[in-house]
């Protein structure tokens, strides 16, 4: 397929690089300076072979380290049938973007395995990944210290609790093993609410946007984020968490969920957790009853609504469909949906784009905090909580005796209850969407050149990044 000026449709690592290098326009930076920033470091291909039914197969898989400007470098391990080493190298730059505009101080990494993760079982699929860490331990490709995996596409707590006790038994001496990977399950060193960061952060940017009045009319809409008819793109771990809060806090319509077996559409709204259900207990969206089957989910991507969220794959909206979306502000909550030869075309339409490298950084902020836990040894909270009630009861019985007027007993309860774990991880996640939102706009509000969100997003990156390598010498 060729794009509309008749050449190669640009790599997933040049669409980046692409939208990089608008930023680098913007701040002004020596080209040899901008293609140190760009290059990776080092890519990693492992093959290794594990013996599967009384058979030996051979598996592929990649670790990319595209910046350690900071240590540890950072980025999740993806279990696909798609993944090749462009598409590892993509989302280990974006990781290295993402980062520094939320101001987790990581360097940025990704890793990918070539497989299907459904067609094995659970007994295969932990001697796969237990063998693949092996791989990366060994060849210095993940530590707690320079490099710390996370789940991606295909993997989940189980597949990081796997390669955290592999790590432990290769290196039994590091007592800081249970930082080697993040997402962890709570019971083996991860930390409350990281499943749902990514899917959460999403949704406490769109608020952030929202507060805004100018952002809000730019793009053309009235009001608050209640009301407003939203479309997903992938029903997984993002896109799901994300749709619940969006429906069940801030009162938006969902009316259409779009997934590998096509989409469902209700203008009057989805039940998202019914929906969740119907997919865990049938494996399709196929015969859910409370809505219309449309067999071509990606045409759903163009229809009338409000906001879209792509949260599924790369590359979903392109030349072919980018003049149809309709959408008058596009989340991306996956890693590159929107190609740059499509995110040029929507630029021109004046679509508002709350980009990739800024939207999903909430599962690597969640990260930063368990790595944190970690290396501490002690769960948030669990030093100061019995204090601060103790103190909200103090308060509670100083304005009693001061006003002799009973206090409603959900403010009672409000000024006694000390934070725990996930009420902190959910501040701490709350304030990093909201700040990195208010430095995009600030860029925004103090350059004529920059005139959209993911140029922003990459200028407050690139500026950080730069002076980062300045003060440590690196060119």
């Amino acid at each position: 397929m060729e794009n509309e000026a008749g050449s190669a449709p640009l790599s997933f690592t040049e669409s980046v690089n692409h939208m990089a290098d608008r930023a680098f326009e913007v701040l002004d930076i020596d080209p040899g300076i901008a293609a140190a920033i760009k290059a990776c470091t080092a890519t990693l291909e492992v093959n290794f072979p594990v013996e599967i039914n009384g058979e030996i197969e051979v598996f592929t898989g990649w670790r990319s380290v595209h910046s350690s400007h900071r240590l540890p470098a950072k980025g999740g391990i993806r279990y696909a049938t798609i993944v090749d080493q462009d598409e590892v190298e993509a989302l280990a730059a974006l990781m290295t973007y993402k980062c520094a505009i939320v101001d987790v101080p990581f360097g940025g990494s990704k890793g990918g395995l070539l497989i299907d993760p459904t067609k094995y079982s659970r007994d295969d699929m932990q001697k796969i990944t237990r063998r693949f860490a092996r791989e990366l331990i060994r060849k210095g490709f993940l530590s707690p210290a320079t490099n710390v995996p996370a789940p991606d596409m295909g993997t989940g707590e189980r597949e990081m609790a796997w390669i955290a006790d592999t790590y432990k038994h290769l290196h039994p001496e590091d007592v800081n093993y249970s930082g080697c990977v993040t997402g962890k399950p709570v019971a083996h060193g991860g930390i409350r609410g990281r499943a749902e960061a990514t899917g959460r952060g999403v949704v406490y940017v769109m608020r952030e946007f929202f507060r805004h009045d100018d952002c809000v009319a730019d793009a053309g809409f009235t009001g608050g984020l209640g009301g407003k008819r939203v479309i997903v793109q992938g029903l997984g771990n993002v896109g799901f968490h994300a749709a619940k809060l969006l429906q069940e806090e801030d009162e938006c319509l969902v009316t259409a969920i779009i997934e590998k077996d096509g989409a469902l559409v209700n203008e009057e709204g989805l039940n998202i957790q019914a929906i969740r259900d119907y997919i865990i207990e049938n494996k399709t969206i196929i015969g859910y009853p409370s809505a219309r089957h449309v067999a071509d989910g990606k045409s759903i991507l163009e229809m009338d609504c409000d906001i879209l969220i792509p949260a599924a794959m790369e590359g979903q909206i392109t030349p072919e469909n980018a003049e149809q979306i309709k959408a008058a502000l596009i989340v991306e909550a996956a890693n590159g949906p929107i190609t740059f030869e499509a995110d040029e075309i929507l630029r021109k339409r004046g679509v508002a784009i709350l980009p990739d490298a800024y939207v999903n950084a909430g599962g690597v902020t969640v990260s930063y905090f368990e790595w944190v836990r970690n290396l501490a040894h002690i769960r948030f909270g669990r030093m100061e909580r019995r204090y601060d009630e103790m103190r909200g009861g103090h308060m509670l019985s100083a304005i009693q005796s001061m006003t002799e007027q009973p206090i409603p007993e959900w403010i009672q309860k409000e000024l006694v209850q000390g934070a725990d774990e996930l009420d902190l991880v959910r501040s701490g996640l709350d304030d990093t969407m909201r700040l990195s939102f208010q430095q995009i706009k600030a860029v925004m509000d103090s350059n004529d050149k920059v005139n959209d969100y993911r140029t922003a997003s990459y200028v407050v990156a690139i500026d950080k990044i730069s002076r980062s390598y300045l003060d440590i010498g690196v060119y």
